[in-house]
């Protein structure tokens, strides 16, 4: 399904947000001449992605070039200034970055984009990873950054005082090891929940984004119509969480990115897993706090791989100097860049095939999760990825919709399994 017309509809707040950005696009039109007459750039990415090193020395091979970095936002407010103003002549900087969930949404647009199809860079990416950015003719919109392949975070102190094996490499075995299923996982969540005090894992949302990942076509036809929902997979996968999350008390009822469950990853009685990207290897240490001691990774997941999240970096069409915008996006997700952002931070998940066969990634470890061999374990998930989701023009909002129903069972409990699944059925239907 494709259109010309862009949605312009948002939210106060975000449309707030958006006038705000429009104001800061106008007055530097996302390239313009410096009063030094040389040509300003901006990049703008949802939180600070670290490139401003990488951006000095981009810059220190361009010296006719200043590039101005904007890092406000969260990937709502990103989503929202795209949708607003990439049918316009100004307002967007001349690399945005995209998340992968609702690039789909903005593929439908692709002649706003800077076609960024490269021979060279061909073989750059995991495949899967650049087909999600290229449309059926070709058209490439994005160029990878990072992925997010899970692994099984837990708390070892809390399984040990359970009675559960700790040890990282028999915890994997424990669930399961190769062949770990979620019929496996949820036992073993029975198990724990029966010996302690605190709940299996933090949040239905977070097992049902876990599971859903593994589907390939959760919510949409191949041609991105929306797929009927009634008696589906996604049906099955919503009652199953919240069969075993709400109803056996394995879900610690937190809504995820909440100051709540912010604050629970450091507490002793609120969950002892995380079903985790590697991205959010960061936030639990975050959140936890540098101190904190107990926190570890195990090699394994249910049903075997899965990815959660990963985003991309685009040049809009209204930029005015594409082709160096076209340059500083290919230098900022190049393996050399992405490698030396992963060494630093203790081990991560580039989209990089060289990246992530780098002998210099494979031997990291991360001290805060007990020195967890990360290098190897981001490794060996993102092989174990063997299905990734469709994700086409109405994907964001279809999983938003599911979500919303998940936590007014699970966080707001304010309504039963049967009652918000009735409730998503119908604002599905007036989605559109």
């Amino acid at each position: 399904m494709r259109t010309t017309m862009l949605r312009r509809t948002a939210s106060a707040v975000a449309a707030a947000t958006a006038a705000a950005l429009v104001l800061a696009g106008c007055s530097t039109e996302g390239s313009k001449p410096a009063a030094d007459g040389k040509i300003v750039l901006e990049i703008a990415t949802f939180g600070d992605w670290g490139y401003a090193p990488y951006i000095e020395q981009w810059k220190a091979k361009h010296p006719d070039v200043t590039v101005e970095y904007e890092t406000a936002g969260g990937g709502d407010d990103q989503r929202e200034k795209l949708l607003n103003f990439l049918g316009q002549d100004s307002g967007l900087a001349c690399v945005e970055a995209l998340e992968v969930d609702w690039l789909g949404e903005l593929k439908q647009f692709s002649d706003r984009f800077v076609d960024l199809a490269d021979p060279e860079l061909e073989d750059r990416w995991f495949d899967w990873k650049s087909e999600m950015a290229t449309t059926d003719d070709g058209k490439v919109v994005g160029y990878g950054t990072d992925i997010g392949p899970q692994a099984v975070a837990y708390r070892a102190d809390l399984f040990k005082a359970a009675g559960l094996p700790s040890d990282r490499e028999a915890v994997a075995e424990y669930l399961g090891g190769a062949d770990a299923t979620w019929e496996r996982f949820y036992e073993v969540g029975a198990e724990f929940t029966t010996k302690s005090d605190a709940a299996w894992f933090e949040s239905v949302q977070g097992a049902y984004t876990a599971m859903i990942n593994q589907v390939e076509h959760a919510y949409e036809n191949e041609d991105g119509t929306p797929k009927d929902l009634a008696g589906s997979e996604v049906e099955r996968i919503f009652r199953t969480v919240l069969r075993h999350g709400t109803e056996q008390k394995q879900s610690a009822g937190l809504a995820q990115w909440s100051s709540d469950w912010n604050a629970s990853f450091k507490r002793n009685d609120t969950f002892a897993v995380v079903l985790a990207p590697s991205w959010m290897a960061g936030t639990i240490k975050g959140n936890a706090g540098e101190g904190f001691v107990g926190w570890d990774i195990a090699n394994v997941f249910p049903g075997g791989g899965g990815n959660w999240g990963g985003s991309y970096l685009s040049v809009p069409a209204q930029c005015k100097h594409p082709e160096e915008a076209k340059d500083l996006a290919a230098y900022l997700t190049s393996a050399e860049v992405t490698l030396d952002q992963a060494v630093k931070n203790g081990g991560g998940t580039p989209s990089q095939v060289e990246a992530m066969n780098s002998p210099k990634l494979l031997p990291l470890t991360n001290p805060f999760f007990d020195n967890a061999p990360t290098g190897r374990i981001w490794a060996d998930r993102a092989a174990a990825v063997k299905v990734v989701p469709f994700k086409g023009p109405n994907y964001k909002k279809v999983h938003d919709v599911v979500v919303a129903g998940l936590n007014r069972v699970d966080v707001d409990k304010s309504q039963s399994v049967d009652q918000s699944w009735a409730q998503v059925l119908s604002d599905l239907k007036s989605l559109n």
